[in-house]
This record gives C-alpha cells, sequence and structure tokens, in this order.
C-alpha cells in the first residue's frame, strides 16, 4: 500500500471513531469527518451534532472546519474525509460546501466512505462548481 492511501486510511480511522460521538438523537445519521490540514499534517476530527431546533444542527463538516480555526487560525484542509453508514456515502451539504469553500482551495480531496473504508474522492470544485462568493 502506498503512503498516501494510508495517510488517507488514518485520517478514515479517526472520522469513523468521531463518528460514534455524533449526537443525532433527531435523524438517528451519525457522520463523522476527519480533515489533515496542508502544511503541518495535523489531523482534526469532528462529528454532527444536532438541536430540536433544526437551524441550530451542525453538520461534522463545518464542525472540522471550526476546530480547525479555533486551534490553528486556520482552515486549510488537505483532504477530507467523511463517514457516514449511507450506501452509497454521503456527500457534504451545500451549507458545508460553501463553507469549505470559504477556507478550502477548490482542489480540496473529499474522500466519501462508509463504515468500511472509503468508497470514491471527489473535489470541491466538482461538488460545488459556481460557490456564492463575496460582494465587489
Amino acid at each position: 500500500m502506498d503512503r498516501e492511501n494510508t495517510e488517507i486510511d488514518s485520517i478514515f480511522e479517526i472520522a469513523k471513531s468521531t463518528r460514534e460521538n455524533a449526537y443525532a438523537p433527531y435523524s438517528g445519521f451519525k457522520v463523522g469527518a476527519a480533515a489533515r490540514l496542508h502544511g503541518t499534517g495535523t489531523i482534526i476530527g469532528a462529528c454532527n451534532v444536532e438541536n430540536v431546533s433544526y437551524g441550530a444542527t451542525v453538520c461534522a463538516e463545518r464542525n472540522v472546519v471550526f476546530a480547525a480555526v479555533a486551534q490553528t487560525g486556520a482552515a486549510d484542509l488537505e483532504d477530507l474525509v467523511i463517514v457516514t453508514d449511507a450506501h452509497p456515502p454521503a456527500v457534504p451539504c451545500a451549507l458545508c460546501l460553501q463553507v469549505l469553500q470559504e477556507f478550502c482551495s477548490p482542489d480540496l480531496r473529499i474522500h466519501l466512505a462508509d463504515l468500511s473504508g472509503v468508497r470514491s474522492e471527489v473535489r470541491l470544485r466538482e461538488l460545488l462548481p459556481q460557490p456564492f462568493s463575496s460582494f465587489p
């Protein structure tokens, strides 16, 4: 197995483990995410946290970005692994994609996984080809 796959497998294991901490009493849909930060190799994991007021729910992907900002002052993600028990694995929601584009390169590698492992890889630019941008 090459080094890149080994590193992605390590990120997957953190995302899978973090998924177990998800607070999802309303949907029952647990999501784990873990990201490797560009340049440092630091890996940060997060999960989704629901709220009875659905608008206050925060997805795992956004929690990874927010945790990266809180811990390092930036969220320049190199790889993001998202783990669900869905088949095929779920992609990030539109809110998460918009937050990701705020902090990450359009070339961010997003690895979609089920509980057995990574099933596919897409780039942020593929999932959000025309992001909302700031006003001129």
